[in-house]
């Protein structure tokens, strides 16, 4: 594996343009992806935020559901958020009666759990794995966010919205997390300019 790896960006909805720009900025060459053939010579994936059932009825018309999951199961690193979070999780509740994910990750993940797009928010969260995340805490941009329910044992939680008296419900949801090569958020840190969990995941494709 080189130290300079080729990105793609899953580009049939969602917020394409935001995700290439940071990759861009970290020095990471990127690509869109719209066809099967679009894959080869990828070494990770991004899957944007948007519309999941959309995004997923898109993957299936342009033919890219099989070949995504072939590479997910070979172990491609793949990083998704918000509608991504959807796309690899195994199961999903509130799913409309045909929707499909590309699955991978153990989790159960709820859609629009943290509310329409009236009630989007932003908070700091504590996220360790990432370079300073302990001390200096990552701001978490929520829209129409899934939260995650349930995760499997080899799943591992990464972030979590503070239990505190400011976040009433959604305090202690689970907002980030890691299986193996597979890597979610809830939240959309490609609107902030903080790198930090694009810097993650661009490590974690260079150690795959």
């Amino acid at each position: 594996m080189t130290t300079s790896p080729r990105i793609g960006v899953l580009a049939v909805q969602g917020d394409v343009r935001e995700h290439v720009q940071a990759l861009h900025t970290l020095g990471v060459a990127t690509s869109t992806v719209r066809r099967p053939a679009e894959l080869e010579g990828l070494d990770g994936l991004v899957i944007p935020g948007g519309e999941s059932t959309v995004m997923d009825k898109l993957v299936r018309a342009f033919d890219l559901q099989g070949p995504l999951r072939e590479r997910i199961a070979g172990g491609m690193p793949v990083y998704g958020s918000c509608a991504g979070m959807i796309m690899l999780a195994d199961r999903v509740a509130d799913a409309t009666s045909d929707q499909q994910t590309l699955g991978g990750m153990d989790l159960l993940v709820r859609r629009n759990a943290f509310g329409r797009q009236v009630d989007s928010f932003e908070v700091d969260l504590s996220i360790p794995a990432v370079r300073d995340g302990e001390s200096e805490p990552v701001r978490a941009v929520f829209i129409r966010a899934p939260w995650v329910e349930e995760v499997g044992g080899a799943v591992e939680v990464l972030a979590e919205v503070p239990a505190d008296g400011s976040s009433g419900e959604r305090g202690g949801k689970v907002v980030m997390a890691r299986q193996d090569n597979l890597l979610v958020t809830s939240f959309h840190p490609e609107v902030t300019g903080d790198l930090r969990v694009h810097e993650y995941f661009v490590d974690l494709v260079r150690g795959a």
